[in-house]
Order: C-alpha cells, then sequence, then structure tokens
C-alpha cells in the first residue's frame, strides 16, 4: 500500500511499519469485543487474504487471545492477558490514530435496545 509524500517525511520509521497480520485481526476482533466473526468475514472486512486471516486466528488462539467455537472466532475476555500483549497496544494506538478513540457515550447512545437476532437468549 503506498503512502503520499507529507506522511513519508512527516512520520518516524516505527509509524511507517505496517502492522502484522495478527495485531491487524486482533485488533479488528477487539475493536468490535462484543461479536464472533467467521474468519472470512474478518479477511474481507480488514482486506487481508483469508488464509492468512486463518493462521493468524490460530496462532492468536494458541496465545489464548482469541476464542473459537465452531467456525466463529472472538477476542477473548481476559483483559489481563491482552494488556499483556504488546501487538495488541501498538494495534490499538494506530487504530485511534487513525480513526480516533472510541467515544464509550457515543456507543451507548446509539446501542440497540433489544439484543441481535443472532444472540442466544440465556434466561
Amino acid at each position: 500500500m503506498s503512502i503520499d509524500r507529507e506522511t513519508f517525511e512527516d512520520r518516524s520509521e516505527a509509524e511507517l511499519e505496517e502492522l502484522s497480520v495478527p495485531d491487524q485481526v486482533l485488533g479488528f476482533l477487539a475493536a468490535h469485543e462484543d461479536r464472533a466473526f467467521k474468519a472470512r468475514e474478518i479477511a474481507s472486512q480488514i482486506g487481508i487474504d483469508e488464509g492468512a486471516v486463518s493462521t493468524a486466528l490460530s496462532r492468536l488462539k494458541d496465545r489464548s487471545l482469541v476464542e473459537h467455537k465452531a467456525t466463529y472466532w472472538a477476542v477473548t475476555g481476559d483483559t489481563d492477558r491482552l494488556d499483556g500483549y504488546s501487538g495488541y497496544e501498538r494495534a490499538t494506538a494506530l487504530f485511534n490514530e487513525q480513526l480516533g478513540e472510541e467515544d464509550t457515550e457515543s456507543w451507548r447512545e446509539h446501542a440497540p435496545s433489544e439484543p441481535h437476532p443472532s444472540v442466544e437468549n440465556k434466561q
């Protein structure tokens, strides 16, 4: 992927390094922590080959950073585990820089009052 000349000149080498595929996958799942996705859905959303995403998911599962059930993948709920992973911190910082930090109150204002039909009712 190319970048404009201004970005090239203004950014440090560290800022110009692209995130690894596992970092991108984990960042995507962390940004959507309330959902689970199929590998092909993740690949489509982050623009990376499905095979590379599947390999990354397996590696992240080995590190207990994602959870897998049937064909679905989700970020771990273990925040201590995530906090200990430096790639997660780097991905979060990069996404915040590119997209802006999330506003929790804004999310709450626009959250649906009813759960999505795909969410199992456990009452």
